[in-house]
């Protein structure tokens, strides 16, 4: 695909232009650019997003990372900021939106679409280690509502399982 049909993917799988998509898509691009990356069918490509805003997205649309595929990771700290790895080659980049300029919303998006992702992102160094692939788990029934849950959120409590919002943790030291 060409750079217009990502973004018409993009705004498609969004459902609106706006600065926001922007700024995943030109992050997206430049990932695919720097980490010689494409769409990921499998966990291959890797993004720890570390926002949940509109660009989050377009990375999805892009590049294939998706919470259920267990590829697309947050690690909320409120920055336009993204991890991206490639598993392939070991290789990784952490991409930084720099400050843009104050303007009206219209004038913003115009000013996004119009830079080349090098003019927008500082290139760092992913400060994330690499997460393992996602995992399988076994489910088990819930001793106490009878629901099932995924054994790494069962808790053992008197001999019974216990869903996380069946359990009771015990601590002395909470205040």
């Amino acid at each position: 695909m060409d750079n217009r049909e990502l973004w018409e993917k993009s705004v498609k799988f969004h459902g609106h232009e706006c600065g926001g998509l922007t700024i995943g898509y030109k992050a997206a691009l430049y990932a695919m650019e720097l980490l010689n990356i494409d769409f990921s069918e499998d966990e291959d490509v890797v993004c720890v997003t570390e926002n949940d805003a509109c660009g989050v997205d377009a990375i999805q649309a892009i590049l294939g990372c998706s919470v259920g595929k267990g590829n697309l990771l947050f690690h909320m700290r409120g920055k336009q900021a993204f991890s991206f790895y490639n598993r392939k080659t070991g290789k990784s980049v952490r991409l930084v939106l720099r400050p843009t300029p104050d303007m009206e919303r219209e004038e913003k998006f115009k000013y996004l679409q119009e830079r080349e992702p090098r003019e927008l992102f500082d290139v760092k160094e992913a400060k994330i280690v690499l997460p393992e692939r996602a995992r399988i788990f076994k489910s088990i029934v819930c001793d106490c509502c009878g629901e099932t849950a995924s054994e790494n959120y069962i808790r053992l409590s008197d001999g019974k399982y216990l869903c996380l919002d069946c359990y009771s943790s015990y601590d002395r030291f909470s205040v």
